[in-house]
């Protein structure tokens, strides 16, 4: 699953105009590596959440900001596993 987030999330970003092509998992989203902006965070997640069926609160967009891509890429499983578990639902 976390393989089919971070490829995701690349290709939304690469939508968003950011060069992908030297990102890690060890890159970080924010000022020391990819240098997101509060919006395109935003953009980001509203993306994920519509992909994946999960919310995020927009009070985590600064600790988001703060994670490399594979710590991001774990949260959204950790959320889309939480969601199936709490549904019932398969994830």
């Amino acid at each position: 699953m976390q393989d089919r987030i971070r490829a995701f999330v690349l290709a939304a970003l690469a939508e968003m105009q950011y060069d992908v092509s030297e990102v890690t998992g060890d890159t970080d989203l924010g000022p020391a590596g990819l240098d997101l902006e509060s919006l395109a965070l935003a953009d980001l997640s509203v993306q994920v959440e519509d992909e994946f069926g999960i919310k995020f609160d927009l009070d985590e967009m600064e600790s988001t900001a703060l994670m490399t891509l594979d710590q991001f890429t774990a949260d959204v499983a950790a959320r889309i596993a939480s969601a199936g578990a709490t549904s019932g639902s398969p994830a």
